[in-house]
């Protein structure tokens, strides 16, 4: 059987034991007291002990990175078109503020959201042409992932910084078997799944043990890793001691406790 050959960068992406990922920081929405995707929510599940958080990256017109997850405000203005002086005032943080705070030993998994105003840009100009140049310098002092639902952005990223690790997300309801395929022949070393993906009903969040075992062989045998998201604490469990490399949680302090109990 002819395997397909895995990126350089594939098999140490994230280490060699599975690793926990937190969500925005602490969670998804507010945990603990900390609103999602702010620097007390990443630097506080550092200090949890967590060895990685995800963030979401988006740009401002003027080309400033920036952590967020939604294209708008609650108010609805965009914040793609706002300056970063503007957003710096609706309290949005710069993904530069986010890595000088963070501990360097603690890694990140950056989500990189394209915005619709991308298709109208060269693609030297796009966020992710954006981002390329800035996770290549961080690389040199902490682990990066760049992930992407965009296959686009992240061959884009691969041509702009060809050393970093990249993993394409899939939504929830993605068809399993065109998940694991689609990525086998994409020129990615992460293939991230949604944890209703693993499962009989993807609204449950309950896996089933016998689908990851098999999808773990396919990832694993294409050379690619897996990262799953975002399983709640019993699930995470199985998730991990199956061997998925990475889970990308909610509610962090809740599943570290969890996970740190004896079987």
């Amino acid at each position: 059987m002819t395997r397909i050959a895995p990126s350089p960068s594939s098999a140490g992406v994230f280490g060699d034991e599975p690793v926990v990922i937190g969500h925005r920081g602490l969670g998804r929405g507010v945990v603990s007291g900390h609103l999602e995707n702010t620097l007390p929510s990443f630097t506080t599940a550092a200090e949890l002990g967590i060895s990685w958080v995800e963030a979401d990256i988006r740009r401002t017109p003027d080309d400033v990175l920036v952590v967020g997850h939604d294209a708008a405000y609650p108010d609805g203005v965009r914040l793609a078109e706002v300056s970063a002086e503007v957003a710096d005032r609706r309290g949005t943080l710069r993904l530069r503020t986010l890595f000088e705070q963070l501990p360097p030993g603690v890694g990140v998994n950056l989500d990189l959201k394209s915005c619709i105003e991308d298709s109208l840009r060269p693609p030297e100009r796009t966020t992710a042409a954006l981002l390329g140049p800035v996770v290549a310098d961080e690389a040199l002092t902490r682990p990066v992932v760049v992930s992407s639902f965009d296959p686009a952005a992240l061959r884009r990223l691969r041509q702009e910084a060809p050393q970093i690790p990249l993993a394409w997300l899939t939504w929830f309801g993605f068809p399993l078997d065109a998940a694991v395929a689609g990525c086998a022949h994409l020129e990615v070393d992460v293939l991230g799944l949604h944890v209703g993906s693993l499962g009989l009903d993807p609204w449950s969040g309950i896996v089933d043990p016998s689908t990851v075992t098999r999808t773990l062989a396919f990832v694993h045998g294409s050379g690619r890793r897996l990262l799953v998201w975002c399983p709640v604490a019993d699930t995470a469990r199985l998730l991990v001691e199956a061997g998925a490399d990475a889970v990308v949680v909610d509610q962090v302090p809740r599943i570290l406790d969890v996970l740190r109990r004896p079987v």
